[in-house]
């Protein structure tokens, strides 16, 4: 009896060593933090071991269980009518508010998932949850985005299924099929999504061909660039739950089917050295110390090698594509962006990218509306289903429906 008494108290303190992380003191629900972090790296180690013996890919399995989990979720669609359909050989969800009599045409969204181009879909309950509700709150039809996924494909395959996608919803007479108002379009994203928002906004602002463009775009906490990996909220959340920096540069990798080697060379920005002649010219587009407040900058310090590996960029030459990092974008390009709405988070890798995109679009002319959250942590906005129920995921929905509420 008393050696299994020794036996739990073992197991219990492994387990609360295991689960227990250091974090700001800012974090709302810490400790639930903790358990959804610890559970999502206990699944995915798993899942590199199974990649490990070859039996599948890890992505593969890891959406495969997020999928199934997800199945044991419930969530209540009835004032809202859910249907899936093909735009240009790319599946989507379309939600639908009731018709109110000789009501005018509605406002829309089109919604493009995040999960690292690799998980997740429009159809779990987390992102059906977020666009029943946005459809409800702003009565507003709302077009979910199921474009595919990594290791399926690979850049830029996810970036052409959300701008066919795109593109066929803005024809006139789909919109009027929806009984959609063609002046009061949003394009929208989170994480991996909002990477995809972004870089389909900047496609379609040059598109000389489209009669119909969207009135705004929604960003929330995306993913905008590769050139960089020590901006200061890579550098100050590199161990931050949810997405730590060697995760967020493997999705990376894997966005671009390249080999994990290469992971160490980027993590210390080999791949942007003085001396790697593709990188130059992009080097003043993402110039932190000019672009982010002083606040966000505190006391860290660039990270600049002076020799680097020009190499890893003739293998992965869409480190630098606009299509995969539109922070990179020339300022021409930018003019021509909607009127733009971008969350972040402090406890968030990726909190940098968004704030310097905001401040060069406001440079270059674009109407811009920052929503920081300083308690709140990369992925919060999806998790208001329990038993991944947030009080960060309520405060920040609701002020990113509100924004569009206001504005659409």
């Amino acid at each position: 009896m008393r050696a299994a008494w020794v036996l739990l108290t073992a197991l219990a303190a492994l387990s609360a060593y295991y689960v227990y992380l250091p974090l700001p003191g800012t974090v709302s629900d810490p400790w639930k933090l903790m358990l959804l972090d610890a559970t999502f790296r206990a699944v995915q180690q798993a899942c590199h071991l199974i990649h490990y013996l070859r039996l599948s890919h890890h992505l593969i399995v890891l959406n495969y269980l997020i999928c199934t989990f997800d199945k044991l979720k419930s969530v209540s669609s009835e004032d809202i009518n859910i249907t899936d359909a093909v735009f240009d050989g790319v599946e989507v969800r379309v939600f639908e508010p009731p018709a109110k009599g000789d009501e005018e045409l509605k406002r829309s969204v089109v919604y493009i998932h995040g999960g690292g181009w690799a998980l997740a879909s429009a159809r779990t309950s987390l992102y059906n949850n977020l666009c029943r509700i946005m459809a409800e709150s702003l009565n507003a039809v709302v077009v979910s985005v199921e474009y595919r996924l990594v290791p399926e494909v690979c850049f830029p395959e996810q970036f052409h299924d959300a701008l066919r996608a795109t593109k066929h919803f803005l024809q006139p007479d789909v919109l009027a099929q929806y009984s959609v108002d063609p002046s009061r379009i949003a394009i929208s994203g989170d994480s991996a999504g909002g990477n995809l928002a972004a870089a389909v906004c900047q496609q379609l602002s040059k598109d000389e061909h489209l009669t119909i463009r969207p009135k705004l775009q929604a960003l929330i906490y995306p993913v905008l660039q590769a050139f960089d990996f020590n901006t200061p909220s890579y550098q100050q959340n590199m161990n931050m739950p949810v997405l730590p920096r060697y995760v967020m540069i493997n999705y990376w990798i894997d966005y671009f089917n390249g080999n994990y080697d290469l992971a160490h060379s980027l993590l210390i920005n080999n791949h942007t050295a003085l001396d790697v002649g593709q990188a130059l010219s992009f080097r003043g587009r993402l110039n932190w110390t000019s672009l982010l407040p002083s606040s966000f900058k505190k006391n860290y310090k660039p990270v600049i090698q002076t020799t680097g590996k020009a190499e890893i960029i003739q293998q992965i030459p869409a480190l630098l594509d606009v299509r995969a990092v539109p922070l990179l974008a020339e300022n021409e390009t930018l003019r021509l962006q909607p009127k733009t709405y971008i969350l972040t988070c402090e406890n968030d890798v990726l909190r940098d990218d968004g704030v310097m995109y905001a401040k060069r679009l406001e440079n270059a002319g674009v109407e811009v509306t920052l929503d920081h959250f300083d308690d709140c942590f990369h992925g919060c906005m999806i998790f208001t289903i329990w038993p991944t129920d947030f009080s960060a995921g309520i405060q920040t929905r609701s002020s990113y429906i509100k924004w569009l509420d206001e504005n659409l």
